[in-house]
């Protein structure tokens, strides 16, 4: 047997004729190879050839350089026979005087003589690492060479001191001179007060464009960079530990690696669409010395009391998509809406600025109802900044009454029936109740069944109330608005968590499982009468929690018995805890809460009481001691921990895991905390979760790790043989439910029924023996083409599309009707004639089910679209796009018309199509380039910058001055010249499906950099999606 010689680890090492001798020298289960990334194989390929390469030239004799050079000269020719288009010619050929360019330079602007021009000491085509060290450069002096030779610097940096800046301050002000006032751009914050006022004045005096961020709470920037952007393309960038300071400039212990475009572009790229990403968020504002000083006075955080009505009150992103939302909704004759955010995340801010835009529209009168005073009262505060009306607004509570009864904010209690007898039904334009989710409660539905306007909103964090009840018959059985846990927690709205699964907790494989839920009865007698269980927590939380006897948990049990068994094992323990039941006094209650608030007790042990409706922002622990069947009553239950509190960096939550009953589901509480379809929550698991929001951790030990996956891939295996038992059973509990009603009655959503190829409602219904004959030929491939419709988002597509099927007889084809040309497409027809459409029509109408699947399916997905789309200028209507619409590949070449010779769709292969008829390019980005999950290389040519301006990266063989990059350069505002913009996540969905684009809609030329390829800066004619840029762009928050 041959020598097994290569070190165990881990590689990435292209398979070479030497490698694979000796790789095959192990067995299957001692090696991992795969295949090479497609979209990173060129980076791979050439960074390995440049590697042999340099060595390679290296044997050559020093002074040989005539030689390296011919060589190379050769091997640029050879590539050039190869690769025709490659954009390699001989004018890329190495001059043989083996000479290199320094500078280029003005030189009547230059007191010196272009040789003693000061330049950085480290070349700019060299990375290096600088620590302070005795025999290292200095960063300081690094950073005023870098300043010499720059043509726009960016800093961001936590905190600046006048000690830095002071050292740097004559280069910053020779810099601005040269380049002028806004060349020089500043980051920063007021995180922990060390920011001094001198340092930042000084600054602005010299022309540095600086923007700040007073928000402690949400914008913890640490970072520490210096970009050096240069014309020439030789830019650098110094990443690392030194804020602006002395120390850190000079002698302190940090460390700085400072980077080159040459050969780290990636990260580069990365480093300037982050920084243009914070640079135009809502979190930095302009440097106002008055400001500042004004905010430092009051030394505190900034609570919405101590702001005044003078300050503008902008919507984040996350509010921005939930008014949106709204704005659809009422497009669409919604009047009632119900809008689901955790607490914590501006809901009332969102219900401000709603009643502002509905005041524009003329309805004035407000009725605001809360069940706290304490709430009325912020309430009223915020529509106050809201509206800039300092006096807006009465209240109505025991010890207040209205004078005008224009603007009431209102308690439950003062609404009793006397009051409602005195009000008229329709006073009120517009009616707001906050916590809505106690309307099932007699005095809230009084109130609701009084009151008529003409608009009402409901706020909540569930929709769902601990005694089961619905709230959403107010609604019309539907949430307008819904921010996710996942997406609060990536904006930074929430308290990060740290998630510990641990196995070990009694197994409950073999107990009685009805109605979607364990027996609580028998679950409790097992938890209980588990001695070492209880043992095991205990140990868990010493382990865990920095100091138990610090801590303020909630515990969260199967029944009282089980509660009251935990708080008096803890307290025997010497960890303070009470038990909490329905059976405990509102008095006692509020007791005990303030006694953890206190520090007296460190538990509260209850069952569902704190599900709901109680803000509790210094509970620090949360303590899952039962196995909870409901994926909303566990968000319920983790939400009481992610309220942001001064004093509390993270929320910790211990969840006790063991063997579950196999129809228990542990995919619903991931996928509630991560989003995702079961097979992304599973490939999550099973590589540690690598993607979570900021500042958040989920860590799984062994045994629960284990029971997790075993569980996910029963349910995984279920799959749709799942949902075939699922509709057996309500068929046979006399229930024939529609689409619509399915996807309620088993809690599934649209993608579990059309997974992939092949699957749909109709061929649920055959496969679970619903009389449904066998499909055709063609008819299966328009079923298969199902899969591909989940992404129609817009209201005149899905309408079009729904008058065009609701006729009782076929339509009548028309091949220069668009959205029939779209339809066409859509329904898997790329390969037949355009002159067969009529075909086509007629045998859809032959089948019935497939027919009335395609008007459900459109229904569902109507009511679910949830945020509004714009006409494209009228220049450019014969494509009937709507702009924020999504759509397929397909469809956007149906709706240009590009067809074949045989008359046939002709599909668009590349990133880039022009139609000279509209004088439009259209441009598609697909933003995840590589098929990894991460890729560090391909993510940064192509993304947004903010909302209204995007990176592009042309084809690689355009040049500014070719008629290609001279037509990019005349898209402008006024011109006659379009560009319009689709733009996707990665190549393939969840399901594997190819994944449509969405329209950003026209976009303009603002500027460019480079050359085969261009680097060009779009600028796009309305703001991106909210929820799309959240998502897409580079930055976290």
């Amino acid at each position: 047997m041959r020598e097994k010689t290569l070190p165990v680890g881990l590689y990435e090492s292209l398979m070479t004729n030497a490698l694979r001798e000796q790789v095959e020298r192990y067995a299957d289960e001692e090696r991992q190879i795969e295949e090479l990334d497609s979209s990173a194989s060129a980076q791979v390929l050439s960074q390995w050839f440049q590697e042999r390469l340099e060595r390679a030239l290296e044997t050559l004799p020093k002074d040989q350089v005539a030689d390296r050079i011919a060589i190379t000269n050769q091997l640029f020719s050879t590539l050039t026979e190869l690769i025709p288009k490659s954009g390699v010619d001989e004018k890329d050929h190495v001059d043989p005087s083996g000479r290199q360019l320094y500078a280029i330079h003005e030189t009547q602007k230059l007191p010196l003589p272009i040789k003693t021009l000061m330049r950085p000491s480290i070349p700019l085509n060299n990375s290096d690492l600088l620590v302070n060290g005795r025999h290292d450069l200095s960063l300081g002096p690094e950073l005023q060479r870098e300043l010499a030779s720059s043509d726009r610097v960016d800093l961001l940096c936590s905190f600046l001191k006048w000690s830095g800046v002071r050292l740097l301050l004559p280069s910053i002000k020779d810099f601005v001179q040269r380049k002028g006032r806004g060349a020089f751009r500043v980051l920063t914050t007021t995180y922990m007060g060390v920011t001094e006022q001198r340092a930042l004045d000084e600054l602005k005096t010299f022309g540095g464009d600086i923007q700040i961020s007073y928000d402690t709470q949400h914008t913890r920037l640490h970072a520490k960079a210096w970009l050096f952007h240069r014309e020439s393309g030789y830019s650098t960038a110094y990443v690392g530990s030194s804020n602006l300071s002395r120390q850190a400039m000079l002698d302190g212990l940090e460390w700085n690696v400072r980077l080159s475009n040459t050969d780290n572009h990636a990260i580069l790229e990365k480093i300037r669409g982050t920084f243009e990403q914070y640079w135009n968020s809502h979190d930095f504002r302009s440097y106002d010395a008055k400001e500042f000083s004004d905010r430092l006075q009051l030394a505190k955080p900034q609570q919405i009391e101590g702001l005044k009505v003078s300050i503008d009150i902008h919507p984040f992103p996350h509010q921005e998509e939930m008014l949106e939302a709204l704005r659809l909704e009422r497009q669409q004759g919604h009047t009632k809406n119900l809008v689901v955010a955790a607490t914590g995340t501006g809901k009332t801010i969102v219900a401000a600025l709603d009643y502002r835009e509905l005041r524009k529209q003329g309805y004035e009168t407000l009725l605001f109802v809360a069940h706290r005073q304490e709430i009325l009262r912020q309430s009223q505060q915020t529509f106050q900044l809201t509206l800039k009306e300092g006096t807006f607004g009465e209240l109505l509570t025991a010890n207040y009454k209205p004078n005008r009864w224009q603007h009431v904010f209102a308690s439950v209690q003062s609404l009793h029936e006397d009051t409602l007898q005195q009000i008229a039904s329709e006073h009120f334009d517009i009616v707001i109740v906050d916590e809505f989710h106690h309307a099932a409660a007699p005095t809230y539905e009084r109130i609701l069944q009084h009151f008529s306007p003409k608009f009402l909103l409901g706020l909540t964090a569930t929709p769902e109330r601990a005694d089961g009840k619905s709230i959403l018959e107010w609604f019309d059985e539907r949430v307008a608005a819904e921010l996710r846990l996942w997406k609060a927690l990536d904006q930074g709205l929430l308290c990060p968590f740290q998630y510990f699964g641990i196995g070990g907790a009694p197994d409950l494989a073999s107990q009685k499982w009805t109605r979607g839920r364990y027996d609580a009865k028998d679950v409790s007698q097992l938890y209980s009468t588990d001695h070492m269980f209880i043992k095991r927590i205990l140990q868990e939380v010493s382990k865990k929690v920095a100091d138990p006897l610090k801590m303020r948990a909630l515990g969260f049990c199967v029944d009282v018995t089980h509660a009251t068994l935990m708080a008096e094992r803890f307290t025997h323990a010497g960890i303070p805890a009470k038990a909490v039941s329905a059976h405990t006094s509102m008095t006692d209650r509020n007791q005990i809460l303030r006694e953890l608030s206190s520090g007296q007790i460190n538990c509260i042990f209850s069952v569902d009481l704190f599900n709901e409706g109680v803000d509790l922002p210094d509970v620090d622990t949360v303590l899952f001691l039962r196995p909870t069947e409901s994926a909303t009553i566990f968000l319920q239950q983790l939400g009481r921990g992610l309220r942001r509190s001064p004093n509390k960096d993270c929320l910790t939550v211990l969840d006790f895991i063991g063997n579950a009953h196999k129809k228990f589901r542990f995919d619903k509480r991931f996928r509630a905390i991560l989003g995702g379809t079961r097979k992304e929550i599973l490939s999550h698991i099973q590589r540690d979760f690598p993607k979570l929001p900021p500042g958040c951790s989920i860590q799984l030990d062994e045994v629960a790790q284990k029971d997790i996956i075993k569980n996910i891939k029963s349910a995984l295996r279920l799959g749709y043989k799942g949902l075939i038992e699922d509709l057996r059973e309500l068929r046979r509990n006399g229930d024939e439910p529609t689409l619509a009603q399915f996807l309620h009655k088993t809690e599934s959503e649209l993608e579990d029924i059309y997974s992939g190829q092949g699957k749909s409602w109709t061929a649920l219904q055959r496969d679970a023996g619903v009389g449904h004959r066998v499909l055709s030929k063609d008819e299966q491939k328009m079923e298969k083409a199902l899969v591909r419709m989940l992404h129609l988002d817009d209201f005149s597509r899905l309408r079009a599309y729904q008058d065009f099927l609701s006729t009782s007889t076929p339509i009548k084809a028309n091949d220069k009707d668009t959205k029939q040309r779209m339809l066409f497409a859509l329904l898997g027809h790329m390969d037949i004639e355009l002159s067969s459409m009529q075909d086509v029509w007629d045998r859809l109408w032959l089948c019935k089910p497939l027919k009335e699947e395609l008007l459900s399916l459109f229904d569902i997905l109507e009511d679910k679209l949830r945020h509004p789309t714009i006409p494209l200028p009228s220049a450019l209507a014969p494509l009937s796009f709507e702009i924020h619409g999504t759509y397929s590949l397909d469809e956007i070449t149906a709706a240009v018309d590009l067809r074949s010779k045989k008359g046939t769709l002709r599909r668009i292969r590349e990133g880039v199509l022009y139609i000279p008829s509209l004088r439009t390019d259209l441009l598609f980005v697909t933003l995840e380039k590589s098929d990894k999950d991460y890729s560090p290389t391909t993510r940064y040519q192509d993304y947004p910058l903010s909302n209204l301006r995007f990176h592009w990266e042309s084809q690689s063989n355009c040049r500014p001055g070719s008629p290609t990059g001279q037509r990019y350069q005349s898209i402008k505002k006024n011109g006659n010249q379009h560009a319009l913009m689709f733009v996707r996540q990665r190549k393939k969905d969840a399901r594997g499906i190819t994944m449509p684009y969405t329209l950003l809609g026209r976009c303009f030329y603002e500027t460019h950099q480079g050359s085969r390829p261009m680097q060009i800066i779009w600028h796009l004619e309305h703001p991106m999606p909210p929820g799309l840029y959240q998502e897409t762009k580079l930055a976290a928050g």
